[in-house]
């Protein structure tokens, strides 16, 4: 039987037809021989050639040494690096000097702090007025600019319903500020009066 058993596992090997008296231990025999020389272990597998499967592990884009990372779907315990938002390149080129790269911010806080500078001198609605076009103006740039620098802080749409909402805000506020505002709207009054009564 152990002779049977051999023929029909040189026979899986070489391609050929299983004798045909081989019986039902045998068959058993052909198919671990046979799953054997597939797999590539054992001895059947040992000189053919067959290598055993290797498995890779998914990785992600290379870390800062340039070394790759097994992808996880945890946040990591300490943050080392974050992906620049849309638009978060340099405003100039890098030859240009760090102040000419970050144009854009440096403009609206520029205005921003002039603003400032009014409502501490006391024109306060001149210096709101100011605060708030400098927001609007930072969500003009986010729109037309294609990298805006650092003004980028999340993805283009974010910003610019940010700084253009914020801005808008402040300037109509500046515009209805009392005494004697230069806009009037109607139903605020009235809801104003209504919930402090």
């Amino acid at each position: 039987m152990r002779e049977a058993g051999a023929e029909t596992e040189e026979a899986v090997r070489s391609g050929g037809e299983v004798p045909e008296g081989a019986g039902p231990a045998d068959d058993t025999d052909a198919a671990g021989a046979e799953a054997g020389a597939v797999s590539g272990g054992g001895e059947a597998g040992a000189g053919d050639g067959i290598d055993d499967p290797v498995t890779v592990d998914a990785v992600s884009a290379p870390d800062a040494e340039g070394r790759p990372r097994r992808t996880t779907r945890r946040f990591p315990l300490f943050t080392r690096d974050t992906a620049r938002p849309e638009g978060g390149g340099r405003a100039a080129s890098g030859d240009a000097p760090a102040p000419a790269r970050q144009w854009p911010i440096l403009a609206v806080l520029a205005a921003v702090g002039l603003g400032l500078l009014l409502v501490a001198l006391d024109a306060f609605r001149f210096g709101t007025i100011l605060i708030g076009a400098a927001l609007l103006a930072g969500a003009v740039m986010r729109w037309m600019l294609p990298d805006v620098g650092m003004l980028a802080v999340r993805s283009r749409f974010t910003d610019m319903v940010t700084y253009g909402v914020l801005g808008l805000a402040i300037v109509l506020l500046a515009l209805m500020a009392q005494p004697s505002p230069w806009l009037v709207i109607p139903f605020l009054d009235d809801t104003l009066h209504f919930t402090v009564r």
